[in-house]
C-alpha cells in the first residue's frame, strides 16, 4: 500500500478542563503507531500523519485505542485523507472566500447521514444561518459565529446525532488541514 496523508479529528478534548490531550504527548502516541511526517495544529485536536497501512476506519481504531491506553478514557476519533478534506473544502456551497473564517463551519461524520434526520429543522426561523449536507459532513453559515448560532445548537442535539460521531471545525482549521494534508 503506498503512503498517504491523513488527518486525525478528536472530539471534545481540551474543553473545559476535561479529557486533557497535550500535543506533544499526541505526537508522541502517534508516533509510537509507527505514523510519520506527525504534526499537530492548535490545542483542539488536529493531527496529521502519514500512514503506509490501514483505512480511515482502521486507523481511526488504532488512535483511538492508542489514546485511551496512554491518556486514560476515551475520545471519539475521525480519519480522514487528504484528498477527502480537499474535496470537502472545494464542494462548500456557500462563498468561503467571501466570508470571515468566523463564519463558516464544517461538521464531519463517521458516517453518511440521511437528510431525513435534520428535516425537523424549521431552517426558515434560523435565517440567515443555514447549512448544507454533504458526504458525511455539514456545513454550517452562521454570521454571528458559532458560539451565538441557534441553528448550531439545533444542530447538535443528541437525537440529531444520534449513531454517529460528529465534530466540528472552523473554516481557517479546514483550510489549514487541507494544507497540511497535501501529499
Amino acid at each position: 500500500m503506498a503512503i498517504k496523508t491523513y488527518a486525525a479529528l478528536l472530539r471534545g478534548i481540551n474543553v473545559g478542563g476535561h479529557k486533557k490531550v497535550p500535543m506533544a504527548p499526541l505526537r508522541t502516541v502517534l508516533e509510537g503507531l509507527g505514523y510519520g511526517g506527525v504534526r499537530t495544529h492548535l490545542q483542539s485536536g488536529n493531527a496529521v500523519f502519514t500512514a503506509d497501512h490501514g483505512d480511515e476506519e482502521s486507523l481511526a481504531a488504532e488512535v483511538r485505542a492508542a489514546i485511551e491506553e496512554h491518556f486514560g478514557f476515551t475520545v471519539d476519533v475521525l480519519v480522514r485523507d487528504g484528498a477527502y478534506l480537499r474535496a470537502v473544502a472545494d464542494a462548500c456551497p456557500f462563498p468561503a472566500a467571501d466570508l470571515e473564517a468566523k463564519q463558516l463551519h464544517v461538521t464531519y461524520f463517521s458516517a453518511p447521514v440521511d437528510p431525513g434526520r435534520f428535516a425537523v429543522i424549521d431552517q426558515e426561523a434560523h435565517l440567515p444561518e443555514e447549512f448544507r449536507l454533504g458526504d458525511r459532513v455539514l456545513y454550517l453559515y452562521a454570521p454571528d459565529g458559532m458560539g451565538r448560532s441557534k441553528l448550531a445548537v439545533q444542530l447538535s442535539r443528541p437525537a440529531l446525532n444520534k449513531g454517529i460521531v460528529a465534530t466540528s471545525r472552523n473554516w481557517n482549521t479546514v483550510t489549514k488541514l487541507v494544507e497540511m494534508t497535501r501529499d
